[in-house]
């Protein structure tokens, strides 16, 4: 049996991991670069609990497990590691902090304690994709560079993939190409996917920073309220992200830049914030799209009325915590017909309404 994997990130990698694991040749096709979108830019932050009272429970809770069973399982290094998490607020002066992050400024109050080493974790998320692919071609799954150009059919079923006008044929194929999985509407009975665009900025921090993760609402100056994230990694690097916008998608993920000035609310936003981060270097100033569907939950399975067509996508900003439960119930899903750890109806393709493809378009 062969499998086409159409994208690089770290679905696609975590498909052809747990579909190599069970003796499926799989060919992942990407474009632009392994880990070139959000799989690359996101902050790789885990949570065990936060999706409960979801239909995202279960897949949350047993990707969670996976994570910690894959630092044992897979050689290599990926910055996982268990997290104190904390939540709290800045930009509204001094108040009493229940918690003392040193980290942080005297006039961020950090209020609660969000979750501990038991309920929250972290990856650097290029690294861990890297890792899944690496694993994969281990066990004869290939990458294969190409733009995918349409999808093969024959009497109902999906036969093959072309890359670059050339065919790949195949038994199975598999759209996971994030927001960019909305082209894939122009050859299969897809709903709508959308990308939403973040912010970050990546601070070399060394080891000033313990592994606390804040969740933070800010008030800036001008009295807009954002929502902060900071993630410091096991690498000696710290994470921020916030300013989200709906800037339309690119067609080419290596054209996604930042939004005008946003860079720079993020900058100022970090030097009111904490110390540690206003002394430090920039990295990286940077930009990508989180891939949502209209009602928020991801879309996980069969593509209706083509065999042999699935679709994983639209997991917002839990795509690197949800990668593995992803990719073991996509993998048990077209060996066996049907995931096993995990209830996949919640995420099934056809309860949303086909996109009408002559209404598709994106950005330059």
């Amino acid at each position: 049996m062969h499998v086409s994997i159409c994208g690089g990130g770290v679905i696609g990698a975590s498909i052809a991991y747990f579909l190599s694991c069970r003796g499926v040749r799989a060919t992942v096709i990407e474009g632009t670069g392994l880990a070139c979108a959000a799989s690359g830019k996101s902050g790789g932050f885990l949570a065990r609990d936060w999706c409960d009272g979801s239909p995202l429970a279960p897949l949350a809770r047993r990707s969670f497990a996976l994570h910690a069973e894959l630092a044992q399982r897979i050689t290599g290094e990926w910055g996982y590691r268990r997290l104190d998490t904390y939540g709290g607020v800045a930009g509204f002066g001094r108040r009493r902090s229940e918690y003392n992050l040193k980290w942080l400024s005297d006039d961020v109050t950090v209020a609660q304690a969000l979750g501990s080493t038991d309920t929250t974790a972290q990856v650097h998320p290029e690294q861990f994709t890297r890792a899944m692919m690496r694993a994969a071609i281990a066990q004869r799954a290939k990458l294969r560079p190409g733009r995918v150009t349409g999808i093969v059919q024959h009497e109902g079923r999906a036969t093959g993939v072309e890359v670059n006008g050339r065919l790949i044929e195949s038994d199975a194929v598999v759209i996971a190409m994030g927001p960019w999985s909305i082209l894939a509407a122009l050859w299969l009975p897809l709903p709508a996917v959308f990308g939403l665009k973040g912010h970050s900025l990546i601070f070399e921090t060394a080891a000033n920073i313990p592994p606390e993760a804040a969740f933070l609402e800010y008030r800036e100056p001008s009295g807009t309220m954002l929502a902060p994230e900071l993630f410091p990694r096991s690498d000696g690097t710290t994470y921020v992200c916030a300013i989200s916008s709906e800037e339309p998608l690119p067609a080419d993920p290596a054209r996604v830049v930042p939004d005008p000035g946003a860079i720079e609310r993020l900058e100022a936003m970090c030097r009111t914030m904490s110390p540690v981060l206003a002394s430090a270097k920039i990295l990286a100033r940077q930009a990508c799209y989180r891939p949502v569907t209209r009602d928020g939950l991801p879309l996980i399975g069969p593509v209706p009325d083509v065999a042999g067509a699935y679709i994983a996508t639209g997991h917002s900003v839990w795509g690197i915590l949800n990668a593995p439960a992803t990719g073991e119930a996509m993998a048990d899903l077209i060996v066996d017909g049907s995931a096993h750890a995990v209830d996949l109806a919640p995420f099934d393709p056809g309860r949303l309404p086909r996109l009408d493809p002559p209404r598709l378009c994106l950005g330059a």
